[in-house]
C-alpha cells in the first residue's frame, strides 16, 4: 500500500489478493473483521468493504450475512476459466487429495486426442485425486515441455490447497489460458483404472476431457479425468464453468 497514486480501496484490494495468494487465509475460513481490517490498513471501514466487494465480485470471496466475508477459492473461473476440484472440496467441508503416481518429462504416452492437439514434446502427470481419503478422480494431464522446464514430482503437493493443479501451472510456471472445452462421456472402467478408483472392472464412470487455450487459441494443456460421481458447473452470468482436478 505504498503507490498513493492509486485508490486507496484498490491498494487495499491488492495486498488482501496477495496474502491470499500466499496462503495468509485458508479456503474455507473467514477473514478478519471489517472493523480490524480498518485498523490493520488503517482506512475507513468503507475503503475495507470496497476492497472486499472487488474480491467477491472476482470470485476469492463470498459475503455471508452474519458471518462475514468467506475465502471461497484461490482460482475462481474469471482469472481460470475452470473452477477448482481442490476448492470445492475445501469448502464443502472435506479434505482433498492428490496422490501422486507419476511425472514423465517428456513422456512418450502419447493418446489420439493429445496427438493431434500438439506436435512438441509433452510432459505427463498422473495423479489420484481423493476426498476424504476415498478415491474420487483418475487424471492425467499433458502439457508441453516448453511451458513447465523441470517439472517434477516436488512440484505436486498431495496435500493443502496448494494442490491444485490450475494453481501449480499458472502461480509456479506461469502458464495462461483463457478458454476451455470439454467433452464428457460415460464409459466402462478397464482394469487398470477400475483399481485406480477401487471399483470393479467395467464399472459406468464418466470421462471428462477437457483442452485449455491460451489467448490465440493456442491448446496449452490437455486434462483426460475418469471419475466417480458427478460432475458440478456454475450457470452463473450465463458461462457454463467447468469444476476441474
Amino acid at each position: 500500500m505504498r503507490d498513493s497514486s492509486i485508490p486507496k480501496y484498490q491498494a487495499v484490494h491488492d495486498e488482501i489478493l496477495t496474502r491470499l495468494l500466499a496462503g495468509h487465509y485458508s479456503i474455507g475460513t473467514r477473514l478478519p473483521t471489517e472493523e480490524l481490517l480498518s485498523k490493520t490498513f488503517d482506512v475507513s471501514r468503507v475503503t475495507i468493504r470496497k476492497a472486499l466487494e472487488l474480491l467477491v465480485r472476482a470470485g476469492y470471496l463470498t459475503a455471508k450475512q452474519g458471518s462475514g466475508y468467506i475465502v471461497a477459492t484461490l482460482s475462481p473461473p474469471s482469472s481460470t476459466c475452470m473452477s477448482s476440484f481442490t476448492d470445492q472440496v475445501l469448502n464443502e467441508g472435506h479434505v482433498p487429495g492428490a496422490k501422486l503416481l507419476g511425472v514423465e518429462n517428456p513422456t512418450k504416452t502419447l493418446p489420439a486426442p493429445v496427438k493431434q492437439l500438439f506436435d512438441e514434446p509433452l510432459a505427463l502427470v498422473e495423479r489420484l485425486r481423493t476426498v476424504d481419503g476415498l478415491p474420487r478422480m483418475f487424471t492425467q494431464t499433458w502439457i508441453p515441455v516448453r511451458l513447465v522446464p523441470n517439472l517434477s514430482a516436488s512440484d505436486f503437493p498431495e496435500t493443502g490447497q496448494g494442490q491444485s493443479i490450475l494453481r501449480i501451472f499458472r502461480q509456479r510456471f506461469e502458464v495462461e489460458w483463457t478458454t476451455a472445452c470439454e467433452t464428457l462421456d460415460s464409459v466402462l472402467a478397464d482394469p487398470a483404472i477400475a483399481g485406480q478408483l477401487d471399483v470393479p472392472a467395467n464399472t459406468p464412470i464418466l470421462s471428462q476431457a477437457c483442452t485449455a487455450f491460451d489467448p490465440k487459441e493456442k491448446p496449452v494443456f490437455f486434462d483426460q479425468v475418469y471419475r466417480q460421481g458427478p460432475i458440478n458447473f456454475d450457470l452463473s452470468g450465463g458461462k457454463t464453468q467447468q469444476t476441474s482436478a
